[in-house]
């Protein structure tokens, strides 16, 4: 099942950035910040109302001004008001399923290289946050094949990326199934660029994506548990049709600045998943073989995962026991 975007896109969304400019309209999301910190995400609507323990805010007040502003509430509570930016939405969209933290979309982004024009799958569309990061990454000209196995996820995902950028997105197609099952039936010259892979079991998915990746092309896996790490990065390694997969997670630590009290904050965001990359390999090539010598029981009786095909035979019969 494919959820396709209309034939015609608006016109006054040519480059599809999400980015609105001008005097805040009706039907725009705002965000509210109190003193203290506190956001709140405001859908304005003529006539309504947003209420806190500081009063009300009357949203006519706020429609038709140009953002950056502070207004003030009925019990003087004061509230910057700002357009949010796609990080910010991404936090704080409705969800179906866990989103993508920024820091992590920011690594997969940059560290896949996902760059104007390419075509990216990806696998696990979730609550869309995302598809957002890809969609505006690959631009009005690229293309997003998204694929996700339960149709309420991808529902979800649908509304909020058509809030973020205004209407369906001209560069996306969504499908309700399995990437596994699916991208198979692509046509040979869709050819793609990128395959980003957020879902449960993304080694199921290796071989597809490799008949269907370009030579060259970058796959990216997002995983939440160290098990789930060793078995894709085993799983593209012994395939044989990738680069040496690399493996990290990224940490982001807030700093408190004030005069000479500079400082760590108390917050800080931690892990939320592990990112693995590799590379696609022309078709019959294989990367040079490389030089390991793994720790004692890496690859042992009580391992029961792919095995790289370069693995010294008597690894095989250790254990970390011995």
């Amino acid at each position: 099942m494919t959820l396709e975007p209309p034939v015609e896109a608006p016109l006054d969304r040519p480059d599809w950035s999400g980015v609105r400019r001008g005097p805040l309209q009706p039907g725009e999301w705002v965000r509210l910040t109190d003193a203290k910190g506190r956001r709140h995400h405001v859908c304005l609507e003529p006539g309504r109302r947003f209420f806190s323990n500081r009063g009300h805010l009357e949203h006519d007040l706020l429609i038709g001004r140009e953002e950056g502003f502070t207004a003030t509430s009925s019990l003087g509570g004061e509230y910057l008001v700002l357009r949010p930016l796609l990080h910010e939405f991404a936090v704080s969209m409705p969800r179906g399923a866990a989103v993508v933290y920024p820091k992590d979309a920011a690594q997969i982004v940059t560290m896949a290289d996902v760059f104007p024009g390419a075509h990216v799958v990806e696998a696990g569309v979730g609550s869309g946050a995302l598809t957002c990061f890809l969609l505006r990454a690959v631009g009005p000209t690229g293309r997003v094949s998204s694929y996700e196995r339960r149709k309420e996820f991808a529902e979800v995902a649908r509304r909020n990326v058509t809030q973020f950028f205004g209407g369906e997105h001209p560069a996306w197609r969504l499908t309700v199934g399995d990437l596994a099952g699916e991208l198979p039936a692509t046509p040979a010259d869709a050819r793609v660029d990128r395959a980003v892979l957020d879902m449960l079991a993304p080694w199921e998915c290796i071989d597809a994506v490799a008949a269907a990746l370009a030579p060259g092309g970058t796959v990216c896996a997002y995983v939440a548990t160290t098990t789930q790490l060793s078995r894709v990065v085993e799983t593209v390694r012994s395939h044989g049709g990738f680069t040496e997969p690399q493996a990290w997670e990224s940490l982001v630590r807030e700093w408190h600045v004030e005069g000479l009290a500079v400082r760590p904050g108390h917050r800080m965001s931690g892990h939320t998943g592990f990112l693995v990359t590799a590379r696609r390999m022309a078709p019959g090539e294989r990367p040079p073989v490389k030089r390991r010598r793994p720790a004692p029981g890496a690859y042992g009786i009580d391992y029961a995962g792919p095995r790289p095909a370069d693995l010294p035979a008597q690894l095989e019969l250790e254990s970390y026991d011995e």
